[in-house]
């Protein structure tokens, strides 16, 4: 069942709209029917926290707000975005660890950049996350299944900046996009540009780390993503002694050790990352089945 939406709009040049939408839990999947007499219990889905989301637009009349809400069924992508995240970064039924986010508000407004996330005037259990129109509408040219893509993309990474640790703010800001386009890369949501690089420094941020982190998943097992998210939980960052008591070697001797896996590379110091032959829509069509 859809979840109710509330919206109120005006018909000035200048429009506002607010969107409330409560997320509520993914429906659970039943077992096959058995010609057995017992009951038939339900395997639900693993269970993570929910919050209330909410959207906001400050120009309807704005060709990114027209992209926007034609390319995005925004209740299902919203909540998708959140369960994603949530999957990807901690243990189902592991609340003790998960930040306690209350609620995100998207808001869709004129801004240079592309995206940014930050707690509300409230309080920081109440997350806002800012998507530039401009930016938006810089998407007409390409076809709709990227402009959707991209647009859930770029939902997904902020959504993971209202949900990780950041050991209290010290955590380098490289590791912090890094684990954010991770999740992205994970949920099938890469564009066509990305490139895997060697690059001078191991926290460069966004995909460059992002691929470091798939890399170590490889290695060191699936989980061990989270397990970087949260051991950034409970304390302050310290380089040497965070990777050592995870990985048992620093950081700089993982990179260099994920540096050589790389083909030589031309010019441009970077290789291209085919893509799988599922879509990214198909992918997040089974996140919500």
């Amino acid at each position: 069942m859809s979840p109710a939406v509330q919206t109120t709009t005006s018909t000035t040049s200048t429009t506002t709209t607010s969107a409330e939408v409560t997320s509520s839990p993914l429906p659970a999947h039943a077992s096959p029917k058995s010609s057995s007499s017992a009951p038939i219990r339900p395997h639900p889905k693993p269970e993570y926290p929910t919050c209330k989301l909410r959207i906001k637009c400050h120009d309807l009349n704005h060709r990114g707000a027209e992209i926007f809400f034609s390319s995005n069924i925004v209740w299902r992508d919203l909540s998708a975005a959140v369960t994603i995240v949530l999957s990807t970064l901690y243990e189902p039924r592991s609340q003790s660890v998960i930040p306690p986010v209350r609620s995100v508000t998207l808001i869709l407004g004129v801004m240079e950049g592309i995206a940014y996330t930050t707690g509300s005037e409230l309080d920081d259990d109440h997350k806002e996350l800012h998507f530039s129109l401009n930016y938006i509408s810089e998407l007409a040219t390409k076809p709709t299944s990227r402009q959707r893509d991209e647009i859930q993309g770029v939902l997904v990474h902020e959504m993971v900046h209202c949900w990780q640790w950041n050991a209290y703010g010290t955590a380098p800001g490289g590791l912090i996009e890094g684990i954010a386009d991770f999740v992205r890369l994970k949920a099938g949501l890469s564009p066509p540009h990305w490139k895997k690089e060697r690059g001078e420094t191991w926290d460069q941020g966004y995909q460059h780390t992002g691929y470091f982190l798939d890399w170590i998943e490889t290695e060191y097992g699936d989980g061990s993503t989270r397990r970087v998210n949260e051991a950034l939980m409970n304390k302050r960052y310290d380089e040497e002694a965070f990777w050592n008591s995870l990985f048992g070697k620093g950081v700089q001797e993982l990179w260099s050790e994920y540096c050589k896996t790389l083909p030589d590379q031309d010019r441009d110091n970077a290789v291209t990352v085919e893509k799988e032959d599922q879509s990214p829509r198909d992918q997040l069509e089974k996140v919500l089945e």
